[in-house]
């Protein structure tokens, strides 16, 4: 809930504070086996129906960099990776996320993985050899969210391109960056996910206290995973980065001359939250792809939480451009261990979207304005009928 007498407004337009003011109404218990240290997120696995369309998007447009790959399954990197594989893409009859999949300290912590998910009643797996190339003993579940988890630590090594110059492309991707999940009960998510030993970094939220999105980290970056609002569990997007933001605007000229600038779902643009430049793309099978730069260190322990306004039009888009209804509503879906879609449940709170683009949306620039103040060339363009 939000207790804005905690918090202070700066004059950017958002709120700060030392601690996320997020209650959860129905929370998860916290099991007494501690939580497996987890170091960062470190590739997804992909389930995709035509695996030749898929290689060329990923490889061929995107310049990922292939570690291996066989007749159902192709391992990719980016450029300064220096372990086997950021995404796995792999053919399949249903277009899905088998697997979040984080790397943890030490092997140790994938005895704590299992403890602590088995006391929540969780399917948990284990394979000693690994679920993928490339990676070692491993613990695979499904939380209590309905998403699938994968912890890790031993890890093939292979080359760091970083040095390779001769390889680089202007639109190089350098890192994965974070994941981002969609779950209908936001505090909920929020409060397992800090069972965990994840911390918030932004929210979004209004002023009855409902939370309509979460940036959780456990690097010091503003996200490894971020919980949006909406009908899950789904998967919203994947991200990785570039070094500036020049890369992505190569990426954008690259798409169009290939003439495939209709991958390009949402931007070039900047986000309000995060501070990041980004892009969000969709590949073959519809699985959304952010490419994503320039946010901020969030390391110390005193790092304050940034809380954005629902209603400020520039929370998702700095320079106030609307976002395409089709990136609040549209998502992939998960898969259990054996494979099956999660059934996706309803979110029951106000969607983001129906409060800031909806037929009574009120979203603003300048929160002390009404939408007839407006110049005539903006006003109702934050209205779903406006942007359809």
């Amino acid at each position: 809930m939000t207790d804005r007498k905690d918090m202070t407004l700066t004059s950017s337009g958002f709120y700060v504070s030392q601690e996320a003011p997020i209650r959860a109404a129905d929370p998860v218990p916290t099991p007494t086996a501690p939580a497996p240290d987890i170091l960062r997120c470190a590739y997804m696995e992909l389930v995709v129906t035509d695996l030749a369309a898929s290689r060329a998007f990923y490889v061929d447009v995107l310049d990922l960099v292939v570690t291996e790959e066989d007749e159902t399954t192709v391992y990719l990197r980016s450029m300064e990776e220096f372990i086997h594989h950021n995404l796995v893409l792999r053919q399949g009859p249903v277009a899905a996320v088998a697997a979040f999949s984080y790397r943890v300290r030490t092997p140790a912590d994938l005895d704590r993985a299992v403890a602590f998910y088995e006391e929540l009643g969780c399917d948990v797996r284990r394979n000693r050899e690994g679920f993928t190339k490339g990676i070692g003993d491993s613990v695979r579940v499904v939380d209590p969210l309905g998403f699938p988890y994968e912890f890790f630590h031993d890890v093939e090594h292979v080359e760091r391109l970083a040095w390779r110059y001769d390889l680089y492309t202007p639109g190089a991707l350098v890192r994965l960056d974070h994941f981002n999940q969609v779950t209908p009960d936001v505090p909920r998510a929020v409060n397992f996910m800090q069972s965990l030993g994840f911390r918030v970094t932004e929210d979004i939220q209004d002023e009855a206290g409902t939370v309509y999105a979460a940036w959780m980290r456990r690097k010091p970056t503003v996200h490894d995973t971020a919980m949006t609002g909406g009908d899950g569990p789904r998967m919203h997007h994947v991200a990785f980065s570039t070094h500036e933001k020049h890369n992505i605007l190569a990426i954008c000229d690259k798409l169009g001359a290939l003439r495939r600038s209709d991958a390009i779902e949402r931007g070039p643009g900047r986000h309000g939250v995060s501070n990041a430049f980004y892009l969000y793309l969709r590949d073959p099978d519809g699985h959304r792809v952010e490419i994503y730069t320039q946010d901020y260190y969030t390391g110390d322990p005193d790092n304050p939480v940034v809380t954005w306004d629902v209603h400020d039009n520039q929370r998702r888009d700095w320079w106030g451009n609307p976002v395409v209804p089709s990136w609040y509503t549209e998502a992939s879906l998960v898969l259990d261990l054996d494979g099956n879609p999660q059934p996706v449940v309803a979110r029951t709170d106000e969607s983001e979207m129906a409060v800031t683009i909806g037929a009574d949306g009120f979203s603003y620039t300048r929160p002390d304005e009404k939408a007839e103040e407006l110049p005539s060339w903006k006003q109702g363009e934050y209205k779903l009928g406006h942007q359809l």
